[in-house]
């Protein structure tokens, strides 16, 4: 064969005799895009002397030599290295052999055809290997030619690694594959996915999904998902359903197929046999959404301290989550914060349906479980048996829900009508003691429970016992400590003269314990009244014990007749003894006022405590007046502190005033300031309102729903002076003459308030105590009478220490003064004041008087 030399390359000439190639020159038309646009396989016809006739585009481009060069030379020229024998043993030569082209025509023109790897060189220098396949034809004139298709092998292998990857997917991939059609049909199916569907390969071909699931819902779904990817190509990925046949779960992916001009082959699906990762991520989900019932039923019970209410909140929780119905059952005691049952349960021990939930409501679900319904079983009933072991009861069929209860139970009949179909029957037990029962139980529609349902039921069961018996515990202790605060509180508060008086008292909420707070009105001598209202820090049975206490503390001090500043100081130092039950030290804030209706005065003291508030009177007002006024004193600290000091406030009140006195819980509420609550107390009072039961019902209603759920004490009094005329006062110098001249004036007085039954015994009494003064006193002595209750009669001089009662003997010439005055009067006293010191006595009035 002729060689190439560069000046036949320069030359350019040309066989005007020889074939042209085409515009396209490659093995038949085909379109842009198709597989043989992938292998680039070009035509050379040659006759049977190597000369070239036809020389395709595709050889130009992969040698790099154009037609004009080659046609009409021999090829034994673009010869560059290596060769390989016919009949398919392929080998590469070392170095160029001479000879090679002529071998190999000769050999094409003995068998016919040939095939091989040649290795060409390209017009650059560089060598090209190919595969070559040539044959030996005949043209219609009789005369032989080479046909002859070259492709480059390195795109061949490429193409064969591409198909031999796709093979291995379809035979040895464990995902299902499958080729369709634009007409959704199965082209193409691996054994994998014939195995998941159940069916052989060749059952599939030619067939739609739709004629392979039997699901008639899921194929209508997969056709119009395989519809849309075929239309729009956006693919779809990991959709999860079930298999056919009920085979277990699949994962399913669709991709549109297009080759590479675009034009749309179909669609491939690729399947994954999830089951086991379906059924692990459903046990883990299980497990999760377990937990979380678990949690949520203990955080709507565990906080509840009220037992009917935590019955309540445990049926409702259960249902839809884990039952169509729920109820729990307690024994009757328990719900009432009463001791755990001692004996054994038996037809007569009282039970009763305190939880209910339900899907859905009607008829036969209140005879099933109606709220308050009282429960009867057998004891040989799947209930008595729960009741009396303790074990819980899994009902699984229609003969075990018969046995419930006892034969004929409307409730039972019920619940066949709702198609029930699976029961469980839990104890709710709290330190070994069965309280009652958690009856949960699922409908048509629902899969019956399992021996796993049973262990969740028992888990949140025996959290819900220990919940509800804190809760009875809870109730027990704060009824107990409710019973204690309302016997240490006033039931009945005194009405003294000149003086109204109305009271509330609210305990706190069931969310806390009950508090310290309280109030108190004391009579005083001389028609006087104390007012008190306190608050103990702290909550519980110490709390109200220590209010007990210091309430006695403080009736037993007033009756001292003490400025209220010294009471406060002298009930603080008796601290450890009011507080033995505090182990972390006790505080107490109180107000102590006296008032004396016969001089209209108020003195006040207070320990830490809020501000009393005085309401003036004013005419266009009511009898509240527009003058609601925070009255400003020394605070003090609470009592319970040591090294304090208390100092009292005196103020002249205009009749109709109102003192009110109050605890925090009327005024403070979570998030709001302090001065917000006062604010409201002090609009409430200034508005018109008819009476002070009104005015306390009107102050109890402005509280915040939101406050801290706290005790609220609550006190009003108003104001008033005696009748006219019901006191009557006189100073006499320290003479000798006092004394007649006090019997005096006494006498008179009476037989004015027509009081003459009590004229010798009061002149023999004052008679006493003037002269008294007289001998150890020295400055002027006042009497003052009081008409009221009872006759008030007092003594008062400079001398600061109070008068000594002794016992006289026979030889004593004095010293019977002050036990007369023991005697003889109902009560007496004294008291210190700014100037001196007060003796007084009291005397019954007669009963015609005191009746009027």
């Amino acid at each position: 064969m002729d060689g190439l030399s560069s000046s036949d390359e320069a030359a350019g000439a040309r066989r005007r005799g020889g074939l042209q190639p085409g515009p396209v020159g490659e093995a038949g038309d085909s379109p842009t895009g198709t597989l043989l646009d992938t292998l680039r396989v070009a035509v050379v016809m040659l006759d049977t002397s190597g000369r070239v006739l036809l020389w395709s585009p595709l050889a130009e481009e992969m040698l790099g030599w154009a037609g004009e060069h080659i046609v009409g030379r021999r090829v034994g020229g673009l010869f560059d290295m290596g060769e390989a024998a016919g009949g398919g043993a392929r080998r590469m030569a070392a170095v160029p052999e001479p000879g090679r082209a002529e071998r190999i025509l000769a050999d094409l023109l003995r068998n016919g055809r040939w095939d091989g790897i040649l290795s060409l060189r390209h017009r650059d220098g560089h060598s090209v290997q190919v595969e070559a396949r040539a044959s030996l034809l005949v043209d219609g004139d009789g005369r032989p030619f080479v046909l002859a298709s070259v492709a480059e092998t390195a795109r061949l292998r490429t193409l064969e690694h591409d198909l031999a990857a796709l093979d291995a997917l379809y035979d040895s991939s464990p995902l299902g594959v499958a080729v369709f059609d634009t007409e959704l049909r199965y082209v193409r199916v691996n054994e994998a996915l014939a195995r998941m569907n159940g069916l052989t390969s060749a059952e599939h071909i030619g067939r739609t999904v739709g004629e392979i699931v039997d699901d008639p819902g899921a194929a209508a779904e997969l056709t119009t998902l395989q519809r849309a990817v075929l239309a729009t190509g956006r693919p779809v990925i990991d959709l999860m359903m079930l298999a056919p046949r009920g085979l277990g779960h699949r994962s399913i992916s669709y991709h549109r197929l297009e080759d590479r001009a675009g034009r749309v082959l179909g669609i491939s699906a690729t399947v994954m046999d999830v089951t086991e990762r379906k059924e692990a991520a459903d046990k883990v989900e299980r497990a999760r959404s377990r937990l979380a019932l678990l949690n949520d039923v203990g955080a709507r019970i565990g906080g509840l301290l009220d037992v009917r209410r935590g019955a309540e909140e445990l049926a409702r929780a259960l249902v839809p989550r884990f039952s169509d119905y729920s109820g729990v059952i307690l024994h009757a005691a328990v719900a009432d914060g009463g001791e755990l049952p001692t004996v054994q349960y038996s037809e007569s021990t009282p039970m009763r349906q305190l939880g209910v939930g339900a899907i859905r409501q009607g008829p036969e679900v209140d005879r099933m479980i109606k709220l308050g319904s009282v429960i009867s079983f057998t004891r040989r009933s799947i209930f008595g048996t729960v009741l009396a072991t303790g074990r819980p009861q899994l009902v699984e069929n229609n003969e075990q829900l018969l046995a419930t209860t006892f034969p004929g139970d409307p409730k039972v009949r019920a619940t066949m009508e709702l198609g029930i179909h699976s029961l469980l029957v839990l104890p709710l037990r709290a330190r070994g003691v069965v309280l009652g029962l958690l009856v949960v139980s699922r409908a048509d529609g629902r899969e019956p429970f399992d021996r796993d349902d049973l262990a969740l039921a028992m888990e949140l069961a025996d959290r819900a016992g220990s919940g509800l018996d804190n809760a009875r515990l809870y109730v027990r202790e704060r009824e107990g400590a409710l019973m204690l605060q309302r016997s240490l509180l006033p039931q009945t508060v005194p009405q003294p003269q000149g003086v109204e008086v109305a009271f509330r008292y609210v305990p706190g909420s069931s969310g806390t314990e009950v508090g310290g707070d309280w109030f108190d009105v004391i009579p005083l001598a001389g028609g006087r009244v104390a007012f008190v209202i306190g608050d103990v820090m702290g909550h519980g049975l110490g709390a109200a014990a220590t209010m007990g206490r210091l309430r006695t503390a403080v009736r037993t001090l007033a009756g001292l007749d003490m400025p209220p500043h010294e009471l406060l100081r002298r009930v603080n130092d008796l601290g450890d003894d009011l507080a033995q039950d505090q182990d972390e030290g006790w505080m107490a804030t109180v107000v102590y006022a006296v008032y004396d209706p016969a001089t209209r005065r108020c003195t006040l003291a207070k320990a830490g405590h809020l501000p009393p508030v005085l309401v003036y009177p004013g005419e266009e007002c009511g009898f509240a007046g527009c003058g609601a006024t925070l009255l400003e004193m020394p605070s003090g600290a609470p009592l319970g502190v040591e090294g304090v000091e208390f100092e009292s406030v005196e103020l002249d009140v205009p009749d109709g005033t109102v003192l009110v006195l109050y605890t925090d819980g009327l005024v403070e509420a979570r998030g709001e300031d302090i001065t917000d609550g006062l604010d409201r107390l002090s609009t409430v009072l200034s508005r018109p309102l008819s009476s002070l039961e009104d005015a306390c019902d009107d102050l109890l209603a402005t509280m915040v729903p939101g406050r801290e759920p706290d005790d609220v004490a609550l006190l009003m009094a108003r104001l008033g002076g005696l009748p006219e005329g019901s006191t009557a006062s006189w100073t006499f110098p320290a003479e000798p003459s006092a004394v007649r001249r006090a019997r005096r004036h006494v006498r008179e007085t009476l037989a004015d308030w027509h009081l003459e039954s009590l004229t010798d015994v009061t002149v023999l009494l004052v008679s006493e105590l003037v002269t008294n003064s007289l001998r150890y006193a020295h400055g002027p002595i006042g009497v003052r009478m009081v008409r009221g209750g009872s006759l008030l009669v007092e003594v008062s001089d400079p001398l600061p220490d109070p008068p000594l009662e002794r016992e006289a003997t026979t030889e004593d010439e004095g010293g019977r003064g002050l036990q007369l005055v023991a005697r003889a009067s109902r009560r007496w006293g004294t008291r210190h004041g700014r100037l001196g010191k007060t003796v007084w006595f009291e005397l019954a009035m007669p009963p015609a008087v005191s009746g009027t």
